[in-house]
């Protein structure tokens, strides 16, 4: 049987603001990215988002951003590898810490937004990120879009990596994700991102846009907590996957 993690990005409320249905979401997912104060999130609900998810049994995982809370971490910055390397330790250790006074054990680290898609492409800010999560933790597991640099960079320090697809988003014949600002680039269609997403699992094969057969590998399937749909789209995916004979389970449960 094929077994597959789904992954959403959460705790990306702070102070007055609420953002997504965390807890509804939980209830269909099987790992959670949590953010950690740069992005998104604040220290209360990091450490509400941690206790909900240890209730529910799903895979924590911390979830650093550049510091740019206006443009939701999504806008690139010129930034050093040693500059990524100690804004990843800094949230690392603060969701970690929050992880170890609940008595839970942290799971795996996937960058967020920009920094998720600038390190896609560079190899040395991939190097920095995985050192950073290294140095913190050689057990924890790195998520990194499949093809990218990420995954490389992971794998040759001697992390265990998970290969990240996406649910709700398009691909192109490169095998690299549709960009944001184009119209193409997000699903919304919750039939057509189960089916995309159930074809990468089952025969690790997408549907550019271009309309081309092109090749992937998924170890973990993201859906984004921020749209509002979200919570229909959780519940959708992880019924269609299981009604398709695919096991849903928490990365740390399957990767070897």
């Amino acid at each position: 049987m094929k077994v597959i993690d789904l992954n959403c990005d959460m705790g990306e409320s702070f102070g007055a603001y609420t953002i997504g249905n965390d807890e509804g979401i939980l209830d269909y997912i099987t790992s959670a990215n949590i953010a950690c104060g740069f992005h998104a999130g604040d220290p209360a609900t990091m450490k509400k988002t941690v206790r909900k998810a240890m209730e529910k049994n799903v895979g924590l995982g911390a979830h650093p951003g550049l510091q740019d809370l206006v443009g939701y971490g999504r806008r690139e910055m010129d930034i050093s590898p040693e500059e990524v390397y100690d804004i990843v330790v800094y949230q690392i250790g603060a969701l970690y810490g929050f992880v170890k006074s609940e008595g839970g054990k942290l799971q795996h680290v996937k960058p967020h937004g920009a920094l998720y898609n600038m390190a896609a492409r560079s190899a040395s800010l991939s190097e920095a990120i995985a050192e950073a999560v290294y140095k913190i933790d050689p057990e924890l597991i790195l998520f990194g879009l499949y093809g990218g640099e990420l995954v490389t960079a992971g794998k040759k320090i001697g992390l265990r990596t998970a290969k990240e697809v996406f649910s709700d988003r398009t691909y192109q014949d490169t095998g690299k994700l549709t960009p944001r600002k184009e119209v193409s680039a997000i699903i919304s269609d919750k039939d057509k991102a189960a089916r995309q997403v159930i074809r990468m699992v089952r025969e690790s094969k997408v549907m550019s846009l271009q309309g081309a057969d092109v090749p992937i590998e998924a170890e973990t399937i993201c859906i984004h907590g921020d749209h509002d749909n979200s919570l229909d789209f959780a519940s959708y995916l992880s019924k269609a996957l299981r009604e398709a004979g695919i096991e849903v389970s928490a990365i740390s449960k399957f990767l070897k």
